[in-house]
């Protein structure tokens, strides 16, 4: 690479619906023509460069407006990539966020690509000015060094026309300049008018997609066989309710207790005043413990619920705090409450204040008679406001971090309920779902 190309780079453009990541090809081809309508009204399309005669391309450009989304992958001449570009269109249509850059440098000819022993470096920059930088020089089992992006750092670039993006990896690899492009030669099943109606292999290039709850459900479904991954067969019994919690001001709080930057909590989800139930999701499982060398059987808790209506929920979605904006999301990325203390709640967010310093006056100075202690269980403390009569009660969760909320709405799209996993996911093996209202007591 790098070599004489004449008094320019000639680089050859293809068009395409998608493309495949495993087999570095395109998949569905388009011509220049259908990608440019298909840009006009936002449908994702790629862009594959290439030099003439080099087998792998050198960049592809997945574009999807509807989805607020412009990535870019960069390639090595053994077909590793190297770099990668997220770009996001958000609320000025002339321009584009630089939200995550990514970096990948191998060591050797043979290294694989995304080799746990290869450097790498990861930028996160934010609309509000927020970023980071991370440093693995020795890859992932190394050290990792996080700083902070300075004043200089490009967060925003101009939204090219269709024609106008430019190609970067010339620059990267040091190419001779000027560029031209010129069109590959159409692929004889070339399209003008795709036929959108087959879906792409898993393997192709897709605009990033926030997590999703999954059978959520399920972790409340007696009979449901899960796995947590080191425990190979888990199975849900039934619920444990273990009292209410009182919203009288019809908004509901999710959030971790700890409030001490005075913000509020972390989300807010408006229900009709009244007292609902507290619920945890269990599994019993056994195993062979290795230090008592004998069998042993245990129920845990995977997830807790606040049930707002006995109507099942139909549908699942992330419950959002005021800032959180899903088109920054990355792939399978979450938003949610944080916690350094292992610790979530649900709440009057009416009473937010004075729950919330109840719970600190009980847990953290001891003052008697300010809460009540919930014992053998994920639920730990409840307060309740004198005042208005709305309540916080405290879940454990099993570590620090950041904890999703998942709303399930019945079919008229009212909230039905809330859950948290308090430790991740399982994944469902069997779901015994045969009961529509099975986990439920309708009494």
């Amino acid at each position: 690479m790098g070599g004489d190309h004449g008094p320019g780079t000639i680089v050859e453009v293809a068009y395409a619906l998608a493309w495949d990541l495993e087999a570095r090809a395109i998949w569905r081809p388009l011509t220049a023509r259908a990608a440019r309508e298909r840009d006009g009204v936002g449908l994702p399309y790629v862009v594959v460069y290439r030099l003439p005669g080099r087998e792998v391309p050198l960049e592809v450009r997945l574009v999807s407006w509807r989805e607020h989304y412009v990535g870019l992958w960069v390639y090595d001449d053994r077909g590793r990539r190297t770099d990668e570009l997220d770009l996001r269109l958000l609320d000025d249509p002339g321009r584009l966020l630089s939200r995550r850059t990514r970096t990948w440098r191998y060591t050797g000819p043979d290294v694989p690509e995304f080799d746990d022993e290869c450097p790498r470096s990861t930028t996160e920059l934010f609309p509000d000015g927020r970023g980071s930088i991370t440093r693995k020089p020795e890859g992932e089992l190394g050290r990792t060094l996080i700083t902070v992006p300075d004043a200089a750092t490009r967060r925003w670039q101009a939204r090219p026309g269709f024609d106008d993006w430019p190609v970067g990896a010339v620059s990267r690899l040091g190419l001779q300049g000027p560029v031209t492009l010129r069109a590959a030669l159409p692929a004889p099943d070339a399209a003008e008018t795709p036929d959108a109606a087959r879906e792409a292999p898993a393997t192709c290039w897709h605009p990033p997609r926030p997590a999703q709850p999954g059978p959520i459900d399920a972790l409340f479904r007696p009979g449901t066989r899960v796995t947590d991954g080191y425990h190979p067969e888990m199975t849900v019994v039934e619920p444990r309710r273990m009292g209410t919690l009182c919203v009288p001001s019809g908004l509901l709080a999710v959030s971790g207790p700890d409030d001490r930057a005075g913000k509020g909590p972390a989300m807010t989800i408006p229900v009709p005043p009244g007292a609902y139930a507290l619920e945890e999701g269990q599994v019993h499982f056994g195993y062979d413990c290795e230090w008592r060398q004998t069998w042993v059987t245990r129920t845990d808790t995977t997830a807790v619920r606040l049930l707002i209506s006995e109507t099942p929920a139909l549908s699942w979605e992330m419950c959002l705090g005021p800032d959180d904006d899903t088109r920054l999301l990355v792939e399978n990325e979450i938003f949610g409450f944080d916690t350094d203390a292992a610790t979530g709640c649900f709440a009057d967010a009416g009473a937010w204040v004075p729950l919330q310093e109840l719970f600190e006056r009980h847990l953290l100075r001891g003052e008697p008679g300010v809460g009540e202690d919930i014992t053998d269980s994920m639920y730990f403390l409840r307060t309740q406001d004198g005042a208005s009569g709305g309540e916080l009660v405290a879940f454990a969760t099993t570590g620090d971090g950041t904890y999703p909320v998942w709303v399930g709405r019945s079919a008229d799209g009212e909230v039905a309920e809330l859950v948290v996993p308090v430790g991740g996911m399982p994944t469902v093996l069997q779901d015994d779902s045969s009961a529509p209202h099975a986990g439920r007591d309708t009494s």
